[in-house]
């Protein structure tokens, strides 16, 4: 009944049980910071919603018992001294279970079912299945018994409040077997002639080429890099509803969505192993760029958000992936990005310029991605730096990209928007060793404690030197044993959880060690890029890190952290010959 652990382990409190490709995992995280007792089958069609819950049963009692639970990249267990249960994804929309010494329950996770709300559950005899079907995400989740037999059902066909599911248990050799299936209205009764031991075999095959294909570096002075590899592999979703391609979610816990900033560094940690699946991931959002040439804030299964953007990083990204893929744009890829990006760098030079204003605004912190960050304490509608040295870096991009596609006149005229862009930033933020922010409305500045604004280091070798310099030293002040803080710890603001306002963020981290080291500030870049490994090293991809004491908050299993510990862990490999 065992089967030999394949990857690294990891707690599925911290990190979702899932395969790539799949729209549920196997999880205790039912919703934002809330933990159920019971593992369960959590999808994230039509958002986050738990649909079954997985109990181990006593075979004698039928009561609830308690287990340990295991989990590698392939196999997922409950483990007791009377027996076992195991999972394993036999296809993405697919589970196998089996057990031995233990009984196991399949239950709607919702006790109420309304018209409009709640699970349904039934026996059908087309299919000799049971059924529940969910209105949270309009779905079926079929349950199918292989070997065994039903110790019980309750509920079924039942209305209103009360308990629904199934219970199986093993017949006189044993052991018992099921399949479970997500699936739309109707397909025809569930059959496979793979067994057990082989579903999970290729289950960790598969996961095995993913990490050698993104991770071929990888070695004992990055032993992270497995971890984050199936952090990134089981949070990447089939092509399905508005995510038009095989999208890397955030998260298969609460943040199951594709922001239009977190993709770059998915898009990036994948271009050399993956390259289709790393240009799947940049051009996600760009097909939902709306007429102003704006993209939206987020993108998930059913749902396109418009009311923020997310800053203009993809110039400086689209360089970076370039250089990063195995092989060369060919005319048309590069034609069709060309003309994404330009619409997405005219949408920041005329909906967010006022009238007469050579530098562009935020509307909110939101639009920053640094939602609360004090540099919007005293307004949102602000001018920051950091938003005219992106879209400075986007126009050299753009320059670049219409030299090689032989259009000479565009070229010029970006090259000579990008100089404009950072001679104004410099003339009119830059007060010597920092930037401020500005109101866009009132033109009064402020600067504040956030490395928020400190981010024009972004630009890297376009910056003089001098001011380059003073920037780093504003940096050093950040940087605490475990990274980079976005509030400086002395600042009055500074709140260990506060998300923006002190916490160690992945984009952040990889955004100015970049820029610093393409400045020539190398030994500080290693030096961010060291402390920020070992912190994913000791505590996990967490959304983001408390920068005092390096643990961990909000998602714990978050991809643009894990695509980011995979780029600083590339380069260093690299650096050091590995």
């Amino acid at each position: 009944m065992t089967a030999a652990p394949s990857g690294p382990a990891f707690s599925v409190h911290d990190i979702p049980f899932s395969t790539y490709g799949s729209w549920f995992d196997i999880s205790p995280v039912i919703a934002e910071k809330t933990y159920a007792e019971d593992l369960h089958l959590v999808s994230h069609q039509n958002g986050m919603h738990a649909v079954l819950r997985l109990a181990p049963l006593d075979m004698a009692s039928a009561a609830r018992t308690e287990t340990r639970i295991e989990a590698t990249p392939g196999l997922l267990s409950w483990m007791a001294e009377s027996g076992r249960v195991d999972l394993a994804y036999e296809a993405p929309d697919t589970v196998r279970l089996r057990g031995s010494g233990l009984d196991l329950g399949v239950f709607a996770a919702a006790h109420t079912l309304t018209p409009f709300s709640g699970t349904y559950f039934f026996h059908d005899p087309a299919a000799n299945g049971h059924v529940f079907t969910s209105y949270e995400t309009g779905r079926r989740y079929r349950v199918t018994v292989l070997s065994g037999t039903i110790a019980r059902t309750t509920g079924a066909q039942a209305l209103g409040g009360g308990e629904r599911g199934v219970a199986v248990t093993a017949r006189t050799d044993g052991g018992w077997e099921i399949a479970i299936e997500e699936l739309d209205t109707a397909r025809p009764p569930y059959s496979s002639s793979a067994s057990f031991d082989d579903i999970v075999a290729a289950a960790q095959g598969a996961f095995a080429d993913f990490v050698d294909a993104v991770a071929p570096w990888r070695s004992s002075a990055t032993p992270s890099a497995e971890l984050a590899a199936y952090v990134v592999w089981s949070a990447t979703v089939a092509a399905k509803g508005l995510v038009t391609r095989p999208g890397v979610l955030m998260s298969k816990h609460w943040m199951d969505k594709v922001w239009s900033w977190d993709h770059c560094f998915n898009a990036l940690a994948l271009a050399p192993g993956c390259p289709e699946l790393a240009q799947d991931q940049f051009h996600l959002p760009f097909d939902h760029q709306d007429e102003s040439g704006a993209l939206p804030d987020s993108v998930t299964h059913s749902e396109v958000l418009y009311n923020f953007v997310k800053p203009p990083i993809h110039g400086w990204t689209l360089g970076h992936l370039r250089r990063r893929l195995p092989e060369p744009l060919g005319p048309a890829e590069l034609t069709e990005l060309y003309g994404r990006l330009a619409r997405w760098t005219d949408f920041w030079l005329t909906a967010r310029r006022a009238p007469g204003a050579a530098l562009p605004h935020y509307q909110h912190g939101n639009d920053s991605g640094w939602d609360n960050a004090t540099t919007f304490d005293p307004e949102r509608v602000v001018v920051t730096a950091d938003l005219a040295a992106f879209l400075a870096l986007q126009m050299h991009e753009l320059a670049g990209m219409a030299t090689e596609l032989t259009r000479p006149d565009e070229a010029s005229r970006w090259q000579t928007a990008a100089e404009e862009m950072q001679t104004a930033l410099l003339d009119q933020l830059c007060t010597g060793d920092r930037f401020v922010a500005r109101s866009a409305e009132t033109g009064e500045t402020w600067s504040s404690a956030s490395l928020l604004d400190l981010m024009p280091i972004a630009l890297g070798e376009h910056l003089p030197a001098e001011i380059a310099g003073a920037l780093a030293d504003h940096i050093k002040a950040h940087l605490t044993p475990y990274g980079l803080a976005t509030e400086l710890p002395t600042s009055p603001h500074y709140l260990a959880d506060g998300y923006w306002r002190g916490p160690i963020w992945a984009p952040a981290t990889v955004l100015v060690e970049d820029g610093l080291r393409r400045a020539g500030h190398v030994r500080l870049a290693d030096d961010i890029s060291a402390r920020f490994r070992a912190l994913c090293e000791t505590h996990g991809f967490a959304e983001n890190f408390d920068a005092l004491t390096g643990t961990g908050l909000r998602d714990r299993a978050y991809t643009w952290t894990a695509s980011s510990y995979l780029l600083l862990a590339q380069a260093y490999a690299h650096r050091e010959g590995r």
